[in-house]
């Protein structure tokens, strides 16, 4: 697999969003808001991860599919090697996978709606990369049931109320990932700016389309 040079600054943008939200994802967001205790529902690499749809859908408009996915791709391999050393095994499965599998979905829906508005591509492909990603991580990383990949975060498995205000209660790490999502929601409108921004300025390859 030959990677265009062009595309290296997108593979060390990569690598550095996902080591980075591998290791954050160990720390709870110790703050409150309107009395919610926010350490139940975010962790900081909550505000991190997001970036990582903007790199995949920026390479893939500027140089197409094909490129893209060996962004992915070689993001993944170093990502996945430096995060076992800056989080645990198990995060760093949970990680590799989630980030796989959201990623080449993301890669996907941007190119069957490339052709539509400059934002509903970039939109709509990291919220549904997003939604899955998040799904998968949270419970290979956290789910008891998951406990064979490697031990479980007591803190993670223990028991919080549902956004901090419901009566009905639920582990931890759940709560998370109602959380997590969220803001990337949040995050996947907000960084729809740089995307704008950036695409005004660098223009699809002439093979981008067609990749």
């Amino acid at each position: 697999m030959l990677i265009d040079k062009r595309t290296l600054p997108y593979v060390a943008l990569m690598t550095l969003v996902v080591v980075a939200s591998n290791y954050l994802v160990q720390f709870p967001f110790n703050a409150t808001l309107f009395g919610i205790n926010l350490a139940d529902l975010l962790t900081y690499g909550a505000f991190t991860y997001p970036f990582a749809f903007l790199v995949t859908d920026l390479t893939n408009r500027q140089f197409g599919t094909s490129a893209a996915r060996k962004v992915v791709a070689v993001g993944f391999a170093v990502a996945v090697f430096f995060s076992i050393f800056a989080s645990t095994h198990r995060i760093a499965i949970a990680s590799g996978t989630a980030y796989l599998v959201g990623q080449l979905l993301d890669i996907t829906v941007f190119n069957h709606l490339r052709r539509l508005s400059w934002w509903k591509a970039p939109l709509v492909a990291s919220l549904l990369g997003s939604a899955i990603d998040t799904v998968i991580f949270f419970s290979l990383a956290f789910a008891p049931i998951f406990a064979f990949i490697g031990p479980n975060d007591d803190f993670a498995t223990g028991w919080s109320s549902i956004l901090g205000v419901f009566a009905t209660e639920a582990p931890r790490w759940i709560s998370w990932l109602i959380g997590d999502f969220v803001v990337k929601l949040i995050c996947g409108v907000v960084l729809l700016l740089p995307y704008g921004a950036f695409i005004s300025v660098v223009k699809p390859m002439p093979a981008a389309a067609k990749a």
